[in-house]
């Protein structure tokens, strides 16, 4: 996760929708940050920066997406030229009315698609698929240029590939739930209880448990085969480059737990990561504790344990020495993000069940207020399916898929108290 997003969970998530959108008659619709395609991991060849390339497989295609805040008309055309090779017929649809257009490379195209009724607000879904071909491939397209009475109104999509939109656009919005917390508190321990609905378990996702000032706790979905409970503490050097640390502000690993592994991360701020490979169940609820406690030589050690209803007990993943650091935790949340570009069109969610912090004095105190918050992605309007809050008690995120209800940024939401104190043995932890 990017160090900037992290931010945001401060300075972006309260940022106006209003005040980045703006009225427009028309777009251009860039395919390289807003389209997907069918065979979601093996659609790298044929959906790149520049759009749909290389497009050879009549069972692969492609859907686009942009969001309007009216109903009305939208007129869809092709922006710029094609790439067309030999003759081919496309099928462009929204809302199951399809027109099929025809491309030949020894005639002018004019670029025209056609024109839909939208009846309602929310996202638009533009399918394009292809019907046959004489040549290898059928045509390259880099964008749509949309018009309107639907695009009076706000619009969200990913208007170009600044700051690497089209990468950060396409995973979709990151959500937060930054937990309020009593102050005057030596918090020592942080305990959360998390729990993927099944079907929601989708593949890049990182369903993050237990985010403190310095680090971050929680699992993932790596890949069909593989999941990973992953535990990371950012050095206090501001770098992407971990081999540019100096030896005094590396992060030192303490100990481990069993087949974890331990290294460095880069790219996202750098520091200590550890991950342990699990398959964790959808459905199934798992706990994740989290122990800081400031040193005496300016150091902070960190030390994160998993639960898993499956083998119940309690499971060291790593203890971790932070230095230039001296603090108790702090700035407790909880997050989910989806690290996988292509898989941005699925939605996923996630449950967080019951949250507290336990001070230097062993007193337990629990965390029932939140406030949501969206990263960049959404704070800037390119991407408005997000949403968090309280579900039948719990807190929930969700994210991506382009679903229409979302949930106003930096509202502050409180759950039902459980009043299930975690019964801990600290002196047996592992």
């Amino acid at each position: 996760m990017k160090a900037f997003k992290l931010l945001s969970l401060i300075v972006l998530g309260g940022m106006s929708l209003k005040s980045q959108a703006q009225t427009q008659t028309n777009i251009s619709l860039p395919l390289g940050g807003n389209a997907y395609s069918s065979l979601h991991q093996d659609s790298e060849r044929t959906l790149s920066n520049r759009g749909i390339v290389n497009w050879t497989n009549p069972k692969e295609y492609f859907t686009a997406y942009f969001r309007v805040s009216k109903p009305g008309t939208v007129a869809v055309s092709i922006d710029g030229k094609p790439m067309v090779e030999g003759q081919s017929t496309l099928a462009f649809s929204i809302n199951n009315q399809s027109k099929e257009i025809s491309f030949d490379e020894s005639k002018t195209f004019d670029g025209k698609i056609g024109e839909w009724i939208i009846k309602d607000t929310g996202y638009v879904a533009l399918t394009i698929k292809g019907i046959n071909k004489t040549g290898g491939k059928f045509p390259s397209i880099a964008g749509l240029f949309i018009s309107g009475t639907a695009l009076e109104g706000n619009v969200a999509y990913v208007k170009n590939n600044e700051g690497n939109f089209f990468h950060w656009g396409r995973r979709g919005p990151s959500v937060h739930l930054n937990f309020q917390q009593p102050e005057n508190v030596n918090a020592e321990w942080y305990y959360n209880e998390v729990t993927v609905p099944k079907g929601e378990d989708i593949l890049g996702s990182y369903f993050m448990a237990n985010g403190f000032g310095e680090g971050y706790f929680g699992m993932q979905v790596n890949g069909p085969n593989e999941r990973r409970i992953l535990f990371s503490v950012w050095s206090p050097f501001n770098t992407d480059d971990p081999k540019s640390i100096p030896e005094s502000h590396q992060i030192k690993m303490l100990k481990k737990g069993e087949n974890v592994h331990t290294g460095e991360f880069g790219n996202e701020g750098s520091g200590g990561q550890s991950y342990l490979k699990y398959m964790w169940k959808a459905g199934n609820t798992y706990k994740f504790l989290l122990h800081g406690v400031p040193a005496k030589d300016s150091t902070t050690n960190y030390t994160a344990y998993f639960f898993a209803p499956e083998t119940n007990q309690w499971q060291l993943i790593a203890s971790f020495k932070r230095p230039k650091t001296q603090t108790y935790l702090k700035r407790f949340h909880s997050f989910l993000e989806n690290f996988s570009p292509v898989q941005g069109d699925l939605s996923r969610k996630v449950l967080f069940n019951n949250q507290w912090i336990c001070d230097d004095h062993g007193n337990w105190i629990e965390l029932k207020d939140a406030r949501f918050t969206t990263d960049n992605t959404g704070a800037k309007g390119y991407r408005m399916d997000y949403a968090g809050g309280v579900d039948n008690g719990v807190f929930y995120l969700k994210n991506g898929g382009f679903f229409n209800q979302y949930t106003t940024p930096r509202k502050i939401f409180t759950r039902t108290s459980m009043g299930k104190k975690p019964e801990i043995d600290f002196n047996k932890l592992p």
